[in-house]
């Protein structure tokens, strides 16, 4: 796997799942995306991330297209599909696998939550049970390659202590995760044989040679995953920047799982005014889609994207 080619300057992109049309909130992250990457005089990509099938809603991708384009958020090349893009997940994960550092994985969410309890530490994260290694390499159970159920990445350090991530948010400041200890060896290619998101996502930004990312704050806990993927393809990280979530009257985070209306892109003004206003910029009243983006674009400038780029 090599490194993203470079695109001499800012790829940012808005890379939505298409369980459903866009909401209030996935409209957010797509707006301060697009203004992220014209503030910087860069390029704008679109990628639907589609590799969860059984979640996903037919025809919800050509409706969130048809959502952007309303607002007039047009990305500057053809939206990609990660469907159809299983091959370079696969040639990551060889090569992962080669270097020692992917390993089959026979373990249930059942027999993982009882081995934690077993130990003592049955705490979760998110929801997601913090692996115990039993099926490491070298470790009580190992599996060989051509059984494994999934795929899991080891996260300890070539000398065995804890994988730390230290990175810095555009929106949140210094961050630190014990990657070892609060996740543990996450999950690669699932026990259906479907491909994980971290993998996907982390490819396809260096394959597209996105710069930097934009997106909701909602994600931020998946950073230290993909930092740590992406050191061990030897791969470029993106600068990344986490929006603040738009929350519904009961103070839960927006979201197509706890039934967010789509937004009304009949009235494509209104939409981007709410969300801009979401991003802490006052944008009045304007005529049309483009007078309403442009004054979004200066408080922007003005604003939250006033960082400058790293090259």
């Amino acid at each position: 796997m090599s490194v993203a080619a470079d695109t001499g300057g800012y790829v940012g992109r808005f890379a939505p799942s298409p369980t459903g049309p866009l909401h209030a909130g996935s409209m957010v992250a797509a707006l301060a995306s697009w203004l992220d990457a014209r503030a910087h005089g860069g390029r704008w990509l679109v990628r639907i991330e589609d590799v969860d099938t059984p979640r996903c809603v037919p025809g919800a991708d050509r409706e969130i297209l048809r959502q952007l384009a309303a607002c007039g958020l047009h990305p500057d090349e053809p939206p990609v599909w990660q469907s159809r893009r299983g091959d370079l997940y696969a040639r990551a994960l060889d090569q992962l696998h080669a270097a020692g550092l992917a390993y089959g994985c026979r373990c249930t969410r059942r027999e993982i939550a009882l081995a934690l309890a077993a130990s003592g530490h049955d705490r979760s994260r998110h929801g997601e049970l913090v692996y115990p290694g039993t099926c490491r390499p070298g470790g009580a159970q190992p599996v060989p390659w051509a059984e494994a159920r999934a795929v899991r990445l080891l996260t300890v350090q070539p000398d065995g202590a804890d994988a730390c991530i230290d990175w810095t948010d555009d929106r949140l400041g210094p961050q630190h995760q014990n990657l070892t200890r609060e996740v543990g060896d996450f999950v690669l290619r699932r026990a259906d044989g479907l491909w994980a998101y971290q993998l996907a996502v982390v490819v396809d930004d260096a394959a597209q040679g996105v710069t930097h990312v934009v997106r909701g704050e909602d994600l931020a806990d998946n950073t230290p995953r993909q930092v740590w993927l992406q050191r061990c393809l030897g791969l470029p990280a993106p600068r990344y920047r986490h929006t603040p979530l738009v929350l519904d009257g009961h103070g839960e985070k927006l979201s197509k799982q706890t039934g967010a209306p789509a937004v009304a892109v009949d009235r494509p003004v209104e939409v981007l005014r709410a969300a801009a206003a979401a991003l802490g910029l006052s944008v009045p009243w304007c005529p049309d889609v483009n007078a309403t983006l442009q004054v979004a674009l200066s408080g922007w400038k003005a604003g939250p994207g006033r960082s400058e780029l790293v090259a």
